[in-house]
């Protein structure tokens, strides 16, 4: 089969996630047709991500002052046909552009709010604080993190490798049917993290199940480096 052409190619940099254990059953509503649940060591996880979009192009063009911005989603893990894929509950941008062609093209769940984020090196150890907030007043909400000096690749069969290295993407259509699309990027640096922490009231954003979960303490966390990405169109295969 013919590979699709290319949607989206972008540096995604300094991406915090932020991972949980959860009941299969809370996730199960979300998942599209034609995919299952995937699972690492017997359990099932959602992350919380923030990164940085930089160098953004769309089908080939950049769109003005739609280069680079921030990018938050709730997130989780499927398989279809031996493919290893991702799910999003939902995606916040502070761009309204990109939200409206995500919506469009993909069918992903997008809103626009207000966006900042801060990444500081340690000249001293080399460690790293990284921060991700959205909204304003009292909905808004962060992820901050403190994440060692050491960066590696997460070794085979490990919940790391699991996390990263989910190379496809899949939503569900309104008429019951699925999108799969392929997102190519190298392995990417991780560190692990020695602290994170959510701030703010979930529950605006990601309903009363999710926003009660993201203000435990995750069950895993790190800061991976990241690299340039290629989305490539979606294609229905349901």
């Amino acid at each position: 089969m013919k590979q699709p052409g290319i949607f989206l190619t972008a540096d995604w940099r300094n991406l915090l996630m932020f991972n949980y254990s959860v009941d299969p059953g809370l996730l199960q509503p979300f998942v599209p047709y034609g995919t299952e649940l995937d699972a690492f060591e017997g359990r099932t996880y959602v992350s919380l991500v923030g990164f940085e979009f930089n160098r953004t192009r769309v089908t080939g063009f950049t769109i003005p002052f739609h280069r680079s911005f921030e990018e938050v989603n709730l997130r989780f893990y499927v398989r279809r046909a031996g493919r290893r894929g991702v799910v999003f509950i939902r995606e916040l941008v502070p761009k309204l552009a990109v939200a409206a062609i995500a919506r469009i093209a993909f069918g992903e769940n997008y809103s626009r709010v207000p966006m900042a984020h801060s990444i500081h090196t340690q000249p001293e150890t080399g460690a790293v604080e990284a921060e991700y907030c959205w909204g304003s007043g009292p909905s808004r909400c962060s992820m901050r993190l403190e994440a060692g000096e050491s960066s590696f690749v997460p070794p085979d069969n490990s919940l790391g490798q699991f996390i990263t290295e989910h190379y496809w993407g899949y939503s569900a259509r309104a008429d019951g049917g699925c999108l799969e699309y392929e997102v190519q990027h190298p392995r990417w640096l991780v560190r692990e993290a020695k602290t994170a922490i959510f701030l703010g009231d979930a529950t605006h954003y990601y309903g009363v199940e999710f926003g009660k979960l993201l203000m435990l303490p995750p069950d895993s966390a790190f800061l991976a480096e990241g690299s340039p990405v290629t989305v490539f169109k979606g294609v229905r295969v349901q």
